[in-house]
């Protein structure tokens, strides 16, 4: 929606676990190197765990991508809430064995046939589990089971455990003990750090094509306090609010944008619109002065009491001195005086698009 308004020639922010935007952080230095040698050194199992958003996946895909198609033979189970049988079918598949048997037996045959191939052609077999913290006991126990497939001294099979932190204190209940002794690397990545934000903003912003990112120094700190550093939650952040600033036709992101954006994401409570205009301005002076008392007016023959202090029929009732009322009309504002309300992206979208009329 605002990429030509930018010049940009992708998303900057966009959910999908791209490798192409992967920031490198300390941490994820250290998770790198430690993916890629646990990979090539077939070490056997390898954990990774982090909090939801922090770029698991996206890391991944980073060390899948940069190394060599021929060195790998790779199976990754994106949903691993199957059931043993499930399961098993599913990495055959992902490895590209099209001929599934229907005995267990013929399938472990199978798959070990096809392992033992990819060691002797020179390749590595990974197995990747995604949301591994999901993984039940008896899929945990089928995984344990596929590590112990080897070739003489080496592991026909090396897996890679993806999770959210919890996956630690799931691998490390009692009835697991056996599973935790086969992991060789444990790793882990978090939020990020305060002032990473805002270069892992102006990384994405370069990586799409962008020159300087318009983020203002005051919508970086709201990024920075909604998101906690999640790098998921600031790309949603960044990308929400850009729309705001693009519907307001507005080249710089403010902390306006960014509160509205946050707010529709249910991260902070929808914020008042700002008010500049002269005419605004006048309409709150004018509340703020004092009322000038109105002169006495003789009060009518017959008043009915439901018109004390209501408006009746478009007219409105006005106090006297004395407890004397009378009827005046209602008059309209003028309509510059009027402040307009902020509406939101969609809306303003919607007139933009002829699907509505001004009101």
């Amino acid at each position: 929606m605002y990429l030509a308004f930018h010049n940009l020639t992708k998303k900057p922010f966009s959910m999908t676990a791209d490798p192409s935007f992967l920031f490198v952080t300390k941490q994820h230095r250290e998770a790198l190197v430690g993916l890629t040698s646990a990979v090539l050194d077939r070490k056997g199992v390898l954990v990774l765990s982090g909090i939801a958003g922090s770029g698991k996946t996206t890391l991944l895909s980073w060390v899948l991508q940069r190394l060599a198609c021929d060195q790998l033979k790779t199976s990754v189970i994106l949903n691993p809430t199957l059931t043993r049988e499930e399961f098993l079918e599913m990495v055959m598949l992902d490895f590209g064995i099209a001929e599934i048997p229907a005995s267990k037996a013929q399938r472990l045959w199978l798959l070990q046939a096809f392992l033992v191939n990819g060691v002797k052609e020179g390749k590595v077999n990974v197995l990747v589990v995604d949301e591994a913290h999901k993984l039940s006991y008896e899929l945990l126990e089928e995984i344990r089971l596929l590590g112990n497939l080897e070739c003489g001294e080496e592991k026909l099979l090396q897996i890679l455990l993806l999770g959210q932190s919890e996956l630690d204190e799931i691998l490390s209940r009692p009835e697991l003990w056996q599973f935790k002794q086969r992991i060789s690397m444990r790793l882990a990545i978090g939020s990020l750090a305060p002032l990473e934000v805002e270069p892992y903003i102006r990384h994405r912003w370069a990586i799409a094509g962008g020159q300087e990112h318009p983020f203002s120094p005051e919508a970086i700190d709201r990024i920075r306090i909604y998101s906690k550093g999640v790098p998921r939650l600031i790309n949603a952040l960044c990308d929400n609010a850009l729309t705001e600033a693009f519907a307001d036709e507005s080249r710089s992101v403010n902390e306006w944008h960014v509160d509205t954006a946050a707010a529709d994401l249910l991260l902070a409570q929808r914020p008042k619109p700002p008010v500049a205009t002269a005419a605004a301005a006048a309409v709150g002076s004018a509340a703020a002065s004092p009322p000038v008392p109105a002169p006495p007016v003789a009060a009518p023959a017959a008043m009915p009491a439901a018109i004390t202090g209501h408006a009746v029929n478009g007219a409105a009732a006005v106090s006297g001195v004395n407890g004397a009322h009378a009827v005046a009309p209602l008059a309209p504002a003028p309509p510059e005086l009027i402040p307009r309300r902020k509406r939101g992206f969609l809306f303003r979208w919607a007139e933009k698009l002829g699907f509505t009329e001004e009101l």
